[in-house]
């Protein structure tokens, strides 16, 4: 009887690992993809679509063909919860999903906790959510007679690039659009060096963003009210506030950190089961602590599918151990991008060349049509 490998979420790092099993001969192994959407879009392009500098297609993963050629099943579904005694995944319809190791690759679930009444905003995930909505929007923004108000909540890399990517969108095809972003006590990027903050606000001005440099309190709909200023009336608000954890895996059973991310040890190993696996986003290195971004959910598939073929073959694994140093390169709009490595700063369309080239690299690993 065949042992089964269950990969739950297709995200940075099972694209990795659906890589690493294409390359490799195996036998006595069952995998099966679960995903609740049919392609991952690369997170790092995001900006440039809603920007108008590449279609959906362009920066989108099918990932149907990726499991046909790691000769693995696909199934379209939402897991809601794991059955770690019998070791089964529940779907929202009620599927059942047997498996003898599973991975997790779910990346962060929509944050509605930091900020009071954030249910009523759009979150930026899932990104599918995301783009269906920005393409209504944009015929909203450009069937109305009158300026219409955006909010985006949130000062980090995510809020800044959205709200450069709209007003950029917006100007280009005269969309009647007034963005604003909210960025908090912070500032712009308060955990980026200085000049990064300093440039991006350039690009924000240039653009018609009007920076905000206090904490939201509290959200209802259509407003946004503002330590120290009041409220803030928006037509479209927009919360980009950081990375939440979904609530099953806590619910299942699996250890958490006060976040609610899934604690995994230096094999990407859950450190209350040793039968499950987590990676990217949803996961937390417990001796290795690192930021929720996508560069180390792409470093971690290689170690994470090594680990998982070890798990199931009875092997000994492989210590994964992130860089301690990520290159950020932010899109500023247009075709421009400020960078960070350490403590340099440096942007121009250079940069942005640069992060293309990157970028549609990787996409083109997984989707030679993109």
């Amino acid at each position: 009887m065949s042992l089964q490998l269950l990969l739950i979420g297709g995200g940075h790092a099972h694209l990795g690992v659906l890589e690493l099993l294409a390359r490799r001969q195996r036998s006595g192994i069952d995998v099966t993809l679960v995903s609740a959407s049919s392609a991952q879009v690369y997170s790092g392009m995001l900006p440039g679509h809603l920007a108008g500098h590449y279609t959906y297609e362009q920066c989108a993963i099918p990932l149907d063909p990726l499991c046909e050629t790691a000769r693995a099943d696909f199934v379209r579904a939402r897991v809601v919860s794991l059955d770690l005694e019998q070791r089964v995944a529940l779907t929202e319809t009620g599927g059942m999903l047997p498996f003898d190791i599973v991975s997790i690759d779910i990346g962060p679930g929509p944050d509605q906790a930091t900020i009071s009444g954030l249910q009523h905003a759009l979150s930026v995930r899932p990104i599918e959510q995301l783009v269906s909505t920005w393409r209504m929007l944009e015929q909203r923004f450009a069937g109305t007679p009158l300026p219409q108000t955006l909010a985006v909540i949130g000062g980090g890399p995510a809020g800044t690039e959205l709200v450069a990517a709209m007003a950029w969108r917006a100007r280009e095809a005269n969309l009647q659009l007034k963005p604003s972003i909210i960025a908090g006590n912070g500032g712009l990027l308060p955990g980026m060096p200085r000049g990064t903050a300093r440039l991006m606000r350039k690009r924000l001005t240039a653009l018609g963003v009007r920076v905000i440099e206090s904490d939201a309190q509290s959200v209802r709909p259509n407003a946004v009210t503002i330590g120290g200023a009041g409220e803030f009336h928006a037509d479209v608000i927009i919360a980009a506030t950081g990375a939440a954890a979904w609530a099953w895996p806590r619910q299942s059973g699996l250890k958490c950190d006060g976040r609610g991310f899934i604690e995994v040890n230096t094999h990407l190993q859950s450190v209350s089961h040793p039968f499950v696996f987590a990676a990217g986003d949803c996961a937390s290195m417990v001796n290795h602590p690192h930021p929720k971004s996508g560069v180390y959910a792409v470093r971690a598939g290689p170690p994470l599918g090594e680990n998982l073929l070890r798990a199931l073959t009875r092997r000994p694994l492989v210590a994964h151990r992130p860089q301690k140093r990520a290159l950020y390169l932010l899109s500023a709009g247009g075709q421009d991008a400020v960078g960070v490595w350490g403590p340099l700063v440096f942007d121009g369309a250079w940069v942005w060349r640069w992060k293309d080239r990157i970028d549609r690299r990787f996409v083109g690993r997984f989707n030679p049509r993109a």
